[in-house]
């Protein structure tokens, strides 16, 4: 055999062999299925919020005088806040205490004074009337005996009537006197009336002092001495010192994960080595079909005291947590939302399809309940590997939480 010869066969036989001895099938990048603990949790982002904002303002138009507190300043119930002039008020508390007083007076001079003269004047008009009927009596004899002419009984006939009718009025006059009588009640109206204005006068002047009608801290303020109040006009914003609360919303995916009296905890983005514990009390009863989420809100039972209102809040529901399971991260199972989650095992040199089932899903995990056992790889599908294909691991990879940071006092 000739050189030339000799080097074709070698070169022949070295991509025999290059061929023969080459690795088959598609480079894939697996994790192995691993038994770990495992913490199903939601979370939401939210903000803190106050049982209620409290709204301070003048229901008069008033200058303000003093304003007392500033923002984030705490108030007691019944703590004064501003002060409002209250000359024109200081006037009509006077001139309804006038009319109060000159109501009470009539009234004393009625009860003390009106029926003892009322009871004389009756007693004169009837005294009267006695007199001019035995006037009219006299009259008429002295007539029939034809002294005076038919003119004088008519005369003091007349007199007579009179006199009755002084009588009737006197009586009526007396009765009115009495208690229950038109003359005394209209008196009582009178004072009852007086006293009405003098509480409206002394209740316009207090509303010009206004206070704290709870505990609370002062959000803002919105008006300084010498400003004008104008009627229903805003001047202090106070926050409620009730529960502390955080509202917050979460994709209607996870509504069936939730129910009231799960405990969770809260990170404030200004404080994320901070955590606190909150219990979720409430879930919306309907979803918003624009955003696609739901409102859920949560009881802070032992705020810190670096929460102010309005602040963002994470806050992490644990809704399942398993001590040890079967887990795979959430990236190596196919259709995990869909009706049947598989994945795609390098087995024996094979992609070979295995549906199963899922249960807990963590943050970038899955708790994998039937069809794989521990170690079995699971092929990852950027590899881009189909069922039935010829496969070759290139190296085992550690799981990874699936690209989410975790918030540092979360689950982890």
């Amino acid at each position: 055999m000739t050189r030339r010869k000799l080097i074709v066969a070698l070169v022949a036989a070295g991509a025999l062999a290059a061929v023969l001895l080459w690795p088959k099938g598609r480079e894939v990048d697996v994790v192995a299925v691993r038994q770990a603990p495992l913490t199903q949790s939601v979370v939401a982002t939210g903000r803190i919020a106050t049982p209620a904002r409290i709204s301070i303002g003048s229901p008069l138009a008033a200058t303000v005088l003093e304003v007392t507190v500033r923002e984030g300043d705490p108030v007691k119930p019944g703590q004064v806040l501003v002060r409002l002039r209250s000359d024109d008020a200081d006037a009509l508390i006077a001139q309804a205490a006038a009319a109060l007083a000159e109501a009470e007076a009539r009234l004393v001079q009625i009860e003390k004074l009106g029926r003892p003269v009322a009871a004389q004047q009756l007693a004169q008009a009837e005294a009267n009337l006695h007199v001019a009927r035995a006037e009219a009596e006299r009259a008429r004899q002295l007539v029939a005996r034809g002294f005076y002419a038919q003119s004088k009984v008519d005369d003091a006939l007349r007199t007579a009537a009179n006199a009755a009718t002084s009588v009737d009025t006197a009586r009526a006059q007396l009765a009115a006197q009495q208690p229950g009588g038109t003359e005394r009640d209209a008196a009582r109206a009178r004072v009852a009336q007086a006293r009405a204005q003098l509480a409206n006068a002394r209740a316009r002047a207090a509303l010009l002092t206004l206070t704290a009608p709870a505990a609370g801290t002062v959000l803002t303020r919105k008006a300084e001495p010498g400003d004008v109040a104008a009627a229903g006009k805003v001047l202090l914003e106070l926050a409620d010192a009730g529960e502390t609360r955080v509202y917050a919303t979460v994709d209607e995916k996870n509504l069936r994960l939730l129910q009231p009296g799960q405990k969770a905890r809260g990170l404030a983005d200004a404080f994320p080595h901070r955590p606190f514990d909150a219990e979720l009390y409430y879930l919306a009863p309907a979803v918003d079909p624009l955003r696609g989420t739901v409102e859920i809100r949560f009881r802070v039972p032992q705020p810190p005291a670096f929460l102010r209102p309005d602040m963002t809040i994470s806050v992490e529901t644990v809704t399942g947590h398993q001590d040890s399971t079967l887990v795979l991260p959430a990236e190596a199972v196919r259709d995990l939302d869909g009706a049947q989650p598989w994945v795609l095992l390098a087995d024996g040199g094979l992609a070979r399809r295995a549906d199963v089932t899922v249960g807990l899903a963590g943050i970038g995990q899955v708790e994998i309940l039937k069809g794989v056992a521990a170690g079995d790889q699971a092929i990852l599908p950027a590899s881009g590997a189909l069922d039935g294909d010829s496969v070759r691991i290139r190296a085992p990879r550690k799981p990874k939480v699936g690209g989410v940071q975790v918030p540092q006092g979360f689950s982890k």
